[in-house]
């Protein structure tokens, strides 16, 4: 039997559990990487949101709604230490989000971008269709130790390198890229840094600034703990000056309100990447998720989970499995269960049936591997469990 280790937080554990995610009174849940759990007092938020809108959808857009937009940039803004609300917007998802991106910054034929072979596909597609449409190259590299590293990035680069975009925790591996090192790299050679925080913003602390991060995405339901369908979108002052959004709305203009005014002078800021109305109810619910993340910590939140994924990897490995996970890692646990994709289906299917959720993910080479993820509320009693239920299925 896998011996569970307490861990110290800053936080008490047990009280969120049960104040906050119920789904633990019966569930073993390993796969906040997909979709988090919401916190009890987010669903809350956003059911009073609704039910605003059910009641009093008028009143309470210009009393209740309209305040919180400032709220919830503020929110963001601290969250990853940006200069001003004014560089925050509201997107529906980290694909959304470097589309815009990808789509306003101004390009030239034979410039490139670099990514590397292990980011997921929303901070992929958005740089490759430029390919075609302005003449970018996208250059992909290997990966180094499952993710974008210096060293690898300090090889690809040429006089022609625009930007480089990396995840800052690698969804398959998760491997923890060191933002700050790139980052200043990018800075030194005036290059363009691009950052996918989905696996990351609410577990790891992020500043934009100390960075060197230009732009940066991401959806609100895996770290974020918030609802699907709303997340946000950086982009540093100087560089929002410089583009030209491609797709506008009727918000995203000077003095947009003159409704018959036609204008397509962009608005100042990262306002003028805003399409039209917002997602009042997923704008509530991930604000109300970020502040409870604050309130536990961030950096708490980084190193209990952080110890969590270390203690999986050790009771995994003693167990004999393969773990693809490097040594420099966020919450995100990776292994090889069982050599066929059948097997680890099965494998999955069996353990859901004991409650205990995780996914599977394929490598490049369409080997099947079996991933877990952790957010602030899980335990190493949890681990435990997860290592037993797979000894007896093994057996």
């Amino acid at each position: 039997m896998a011996v569970s280790t307490p861990i110290t937080t800053h936080y008490d554990v047990g009280a969120l559990r049960e104040q906050q995610f119920p789904l633990t009174r019966n569930t073993v849940y390993f796969n906040c990487a997909a979709i988090a759990p919401l916190p009890q007092r987010t669903f809350d938020e956003m059911r009073a949101a609704d039910e605003r809108l059910l009641l009093d959808p008028s009143g309470s857009f210009e009393t209740f709604f309209l305040p919180r937009f400032t709220n919830f940039a503020e929110a963001i803004r601290a969250l990853i230490n940006a200069e001003d609300v004014s560089e925050i917007a509201g997107v529906s998802s980290t694909s959304m989000g470097m589309n815009v991106a990808a789509q306003a910054l101004p390009w030239q034929a034979g410039q490139n971008i670099i990514l590397c072979d292990m980011e997921f596909p929303s901070n992929v597609y958005p740089w490759m269709s430029l390919q075609a449409q302005r003449g970018v190259e996208v250059r992909v590299i290997p990966n180094q130790d499952g993710g974008l590293t210096l060293e690898a990035l300090e090889k690809a680069v040429d006089a022609n390198t625009r930007l480089v975009t990396a995840s800052a925790v690698q969804f398959f591996t998760g491997h923890k890229t060191d933002l700050k090192a790139i980052g200043a790299f990018c800075h030194d050679h005036n290059i363009l840094f691009a950052v996918d925080v989905i696996q990351s913003a609410g577990h790891l602390p992020i500043d934009v600034q100390a960075m060197h991060i230009d732009v940066l995405a991401t959806g609100g339901q895996k770290s974020l703990m918030g609802p699907p369908g709303q997340g946000f979108l950086y982009m540093c002052k100087a560089l929002i000056e410089k583009t030209r959004p491609t797709m506008v709305g009727g918000s995203s203009v000077q003095d947009f309100h003159h409704w018959l005014k036609y204008n397509l002078t962009p608005a100042d800021g990262a306002a003028r990447f805003q399409m039209g109305t917002p997602n009042l109810n997923g704008m509530m619910g991930l604000l109300e998720s970020i502040t409870m993340l604050r309130e536990l910590g961030i950096a708490a939140i980084d190193s209990y989970t952080t110890t969590l994924a270390n203690f999986a990897i050790d009771q995994l490995k003693t167990a004999g499995y393969p773990v693809i996970t490097p040594d420099t890692h966020g919450p995100i646990v990776t292994f090889r269960a069982a050599e066929t994709e059948e097997a680890n289906m099965a494998l999955m299917e069996a353990l859901k049936a004991q409650r205990i959720f995780v996914t599977k993910h394929w490598d490049q080479q369409d080997i099947s591997h079996i991933r877990l993820s952790f957010h602030c509320f899980n335990t190493t009693e949890e681990i435990s469990h997860l290592i037993d239920a797979l000894a007896q299925l093994r057996n």
